[in-house]
């Protein structure tokens, strides 16, 4: 009896990640719960140097600050509720001091262009087509802050104007880095706040402007990650209690299906070792001056100075 729909998919040919590979996301929460697995499995991965960004103008803003070092000045800050903020960012960006919020912003704009320069895959995650504009400025904001909601004006972005969007992303980066391959997906996080059809209508706008770029021969892939938690995890058990968010082991499944699709074989089985590792390292004795745990421990070492050889970007601590 078969108690479930699956999604057929099938491992991709041509290039795949291993651990030589350079991962840079950017996007919604989900690109930070995919990117956390990375980071577990010792992926050389970067996520969201400009903190979550739910939209594709507020990625295609910030690579494109990045790539031509258009750095930011005073007149780009705001201060609200004692801190200063920029637009452009997330509120994890904030800071107390202006010249230290400066310092943060132009930093990240200096490490994300380099990080362009040698990535091999970018990963967006596209949360809404939902957006909200600044009436002063004219601008669609990445984060509004919490500032008066009379201040912004809430509009649908139509398909022509995301696919136009990843089109400006892809060519600017492609401009610098010609062999990055990117892949898109849709966040299975339901942005229930605009309302259930207000959602679904911005998924949609989303999946047909992502399946407009989409080329593999130009190294533009589609990863179903909304479609798994959809129809595979058609049930509340695998959400947060909030009824919205893919819980932990909704997170794990979508990884697990993405890992046999992107990873190498190589990966595969290093990433079953990295795991191993990680496993041993959370491992909590009873009696940690015990000479078992010690050898335990010595064994352990031994395991990831090996690793180290071959992969010395590994950091275990």
């Amino acid at each position: 009896m078969k108690l479930q729909t699956q999604i057929p998919l099938q491992p991709q040919q041509y290039n795949q990640i291993d651990y030589h590979s350079r991962l840079l996301l950017f996007g919604s929460c989900f690109s930070e719960n995919i990117g956390d697995k990375f980071a577990y499995h010792k992926f050389q991965t970067v996520v969201n140097p400009f903190g979550i960004l739910f939209h594709p103008l507020a990625i295609e803003n910030l690579i494109t600050r990045a790539i031509n070092k258009d750095y930011y000045t005073e007149e780009d800050l705001q201060f609200y509720n004692e801190q200063w903020f920029c637009l452009d960012a997330h509120s994890k960006l904030n800071q107390t001091s202006k010249e230290e919020l400066l310092k943060v912003l132009n930093f990240q704009i200096d490490k994300t262009y380099n990080d362009l320069l040698s990535t091999t895959h970018i990963i967006i995650t596209l949360g809404t087509s939902w957006v909200y504009r600044d009436i002063e400025s004219d601008n669609v904001v990445a984060n509004c802050h919490k500032l008066p909601q009379n201040k912004f004006l809430k509009e649908l972005l139509s398909v022509e104007q995301i696919s136009e969007s990843l089109e400006g992303i892809i060519s600017l980066v492609k401009n610098v880095n010609p062999e990055v391959s990117f892949l898109f997906t849709v966040s299975p996080v339901r942005h229930t706040k605009d309302g259930f059809v207000e959602n679904t209508l911005s998924k949609s706008h989303l999946i047909t402007a992502i399946h407009q770029v989409v080329e593999p021969r130009q190294h533009l892939y589609y990863f179903p990650s909304y479609e798994i938690m959809m129809d595979e995890l058609r049930d509340y058990r695998f959400y947060n209690a909030d009824m919205i968010h893919p819980n932990e082991i909704a997170i794990t499944y979508i990884w697990e299906k993405f890992e046999n699709v992107w990873l190498s074989s190589d990966a595969l089985n290093i990433s079953e070792i990295v795991a191993a590792i990680q496993a041993k390292k959370a491992h909590r004795p009873f009696n940690p001056n015990s000479q078992a745990h010690q050898a335990f421990l010595a064994k352990l070492e031994i395991e990831i100075e090996n690793l180290q050889i071959t992969y010395p970007h590994f950091n275990f601590n």
